[in-house]
């Protein structure tokens, strides 16, 4: 019996998972998962780069806002969603496509949760009472004094990834780190990572570009829609949290401008730390041409052993 594939497209921000991974899903007759995380909301469009109506229908997508801002939805809900839909999926279909620059939500969907110690809500409420008053540096300062080798890999401008980290350090005086990559239960399907790579002023060239494309699309506008859901912890991300200073009156807006283009060039050098760890990836290139990747993928297919 032939055994069951999952495709996870990854790579950094801008680079073209999108397109990529549609041109894989419609050669295949299949569908895809999102495992972008900024994606899930519905609010969120323009500075979460969704893909766009034409690509929304030409493949099958499942995790594109289907969330409100206000709901409160984490990694685990979605491992256990995602696993539930590939499940259906694969009934029908032999290969299923996953597409996503969330590195953890797509281990997350591939080799399952680390197990974590119980955190005391009271370590929880103090970390954010700090980040409250003392804003993201503290957060980052003291995660890089327990934990240098996350703070290499993590989103340091999301607070909630660095409060997690950190009641996480401090419950257990170890690093976060220390409790990854454990040894978690196999699941009912091989995977094929498929990455797409470039050198660094190509990735920048590119973020750069989509940040003034997202501009002048209105990601200021979408931002002010959004500005009173500030707190929110759907928002903490780079694109909004620039802007939100700005109309906060704290930056102008170029500058707000200049600091989304380098915390997402920073977010796409910790994107690439995190798969570089993994050395299971195909690599492509950005440039190469989609007929020869579907040449490899078809071949790595071939060659992975069936599931057991």
């Amino acid at each position: 019996m032939n055994s069951k594939t999952l495709v996870a497209v990854v790579g950094p921000t801008a680079i073209g998972k999108t397109k990529l991974g549609i041109s894989i899903a419609q050669h295949f007759n299949t569908e895809i998962i999102s495992a972008d995380s900024r994606q899930f909301f519905k609010e969120m469009h323009i500075g979460t780069a969704v893909p766009s109506k034409e690509e929304l229908n030409a493949v099958p997508h499942h995790f594109i806002q289907h969330l409100s801002i206000t709901d409160t939805y984490s990694v685990g809900d979605f491992e256990k969603d995602a696993v539930a839909l590939l499940k259906m999926l694969f009934e029908k279909k032999d290969i299923v496509v996953l597409v996503g620059g969330s590195g953890l939500y797509v281990d997350a969907v591939v080799l399952g949760l680390d197990e974590f110690p119980d955190v005391d809500s009271k370590i929880r409420e103090d970390l954010n009472q700090r980040f409250k008053q003392d804003g993201l540096k503290g957060l980052q300062e003291e995660l890089l004094k327990r934990d240098p080798k996350y703070h290499e890999m993590v989103d340091v401008d999301n607070p909630h990834r660095l409060i997690r980290a950190l009641e996480v350090c401090i419950a257990a005086n170890r690093p976060y780190s220390s409790f990854l990559n454990q040894k978690k239960e196999s699941r009912e399907f091989n995977t094929i990572y498929v990455g797409i790579q470039a050198n660094r002023e190509i990735i920048y060239g590119r973020i750069n570009q989509r940040v003034d494309a997202m501009m002048e699309a209105g990601l200021l506008q979408e931002a002010e829609r959004l500005y009173r859901h500030k707190n929110l912890n759907a928002l903490q991300t780079v694109g909004y949290r620039e802007l939100f200073e700005y109309l906060d009156g704290k930056s102008t807006l170029d500058f707000a401008v200049s600091e989304i283009k380098k915390n997402t060039r920073r977010f796409a050098k910790r994107q690439l730390t995190w798969l570089r760890k993994n050395k299971a990836i195909l690599w492509v290139g950005y440039d190469e041409k989609t007929e020869s990747i579907l040449e490899k993928i078809t071949e790595r297919i071939k060659t992975e052993p069936d599931v057991q």
